[in-house]
């Protein structure tokens, strides 16, 4: 059995915040799996921000991913990244595969200092012959 876990948590402060301070919190995040025939597939996504009554903001993110495949091929990526101004992006994809058969997951979150934290989770597997069954969960707090 050949199974391949990634994890990714990455905590990026934008501005010194103190939780005790804090005026204004959200949080928010999903995650979602996927399985069918000897293949799975897994991610999660979640963030957070704060403003402190001084106006000061701190923001962190995180992903992480697995996949396995019994007698197939499985695979993961995580990426985490500061975007334009103070936004955190993440992007977590797993995939397993036997011939015909996957399982597929991948979710993006991103956190916008102070103003709002989103995130959503799609997953899909598929038998050959059958219809593929799919899910889409998203969350935004804001």
């Amino acid at each position: 059995m050949r199974t391949l876990v990634t994890t990714s948590a990455v905590a990026l402060l934008l501005a010194a915040a103190s939780p005790a301070l804090a005026q204004k919190s959200m949080t928010g995040g999903t995650g979602g799996s996927a399985a069918v025939s000897g293949t799975s597939a897994s991610t999660v996504g979640t963030g957070g921000t704060s403003t402190s009554t001084t106006g000061g903001t701190g923001s962190s993110i995180a992903a992480g991913g697995s996949a396995a495949a019994a007698n197939g091929r499985a695979q993961t990526g995580v990426s985490t990244n500061k975007g334009n101004g103070p936004v955190l992006n993440s992007n977590a994809r797993a995939q397993a595969h036997e011939g015909g058969t996957f399982s597929r997951s991948h979710t993006r979150t991103k956190v916008k200092a102070g103003e709002e934290v989103g995130s959503t989770t799609k997953t899909m597997s598929h038998t050959p012959g059958s219809k593929p069954t799919m899910s889409t969960t998203s969350t935004t707090a804001r």
